[in-house]
């Protein structure tokens, strides 16, 4: 098996998060200098001009990133996208960012039920939401709040302005275990 194709695929799926040395060498099972090896031919293969992805250490984890030098092409995309509409998984994790700000990348996903860190990303690109800061939960996660940008698009004052969502759930007569469906 290809280890430095497996590496790569790590790091591309690893995402914001990164991966730390001692994960690359637990999760493909080599000793140090085979994971600084494979590091290090995968961050000669991505130095030449043809890629477009760099390999960047940011504290103790590796990160797949854009070439700075493609920023323009990227910003170009950005702006266009803003203009698209919003997808129902874009306005699902705004709106949970909204009610709940500020608020975690974890959270989000407990709520959704689904990873979040890719609209997020997006979010984050289309400056509709934004890190306000970070929790004080082990790891110090970044905390996100809505932009703006974000009450512009809405045409919100603040976020005092979202609709208020009201539950009404009465559990007291259900029971748990029972189904109003039968074999």
């Amino acid at each position: 098996m290809n280890l430095e194709a497996v590496l790569e695929g790590l790091l591309f799926v690893s995402g914001d998060d990164g991966i730390s040395k001692e994960r690359i060498m637990t999760i493909l099972e080599v000793d140090s200098e085979m994971a600084d090896n494979l590091i290090d031919r995968l961050i000669s293969n991505y130095s030449d001009d043809n890629r477009g992805f760099e390999i960047k250490k940011f504290g103790n984890n590796y990160k797949l990133v854009t070439k700075k030098e493609h920023s323009e092409y990227y910003k170009k995309l950005a702006e266009e996208e803003v203009s698209e509409s919003l997808s129902n998984s874009a306005l699902e994790t705004l709106a949970i960012i909204a009610y709940n700000e500020p608020v975690t990348r974890v959270t989000v996903d407990e709520i959704r039920g689904v990873s979040s860190a890719h609209i997020i990303r997006k979010l984050v690109f289309k400056n509709l939401i934004k890190e306000v800061g970070r929790s004080e939960l082990p790891g110090r996660p970044i905390l996100y709040g809505v932009t703006d940008q974000f009450l512009d698009y809405f045409g919100l004052n603040s976020t005092k302005d979202l609709p208020i969502i009201e539950i009404e759930e009465d559990l007291s007569e259900t029971e748990l275990y029972d189904s109003k469906y039968s074999e």
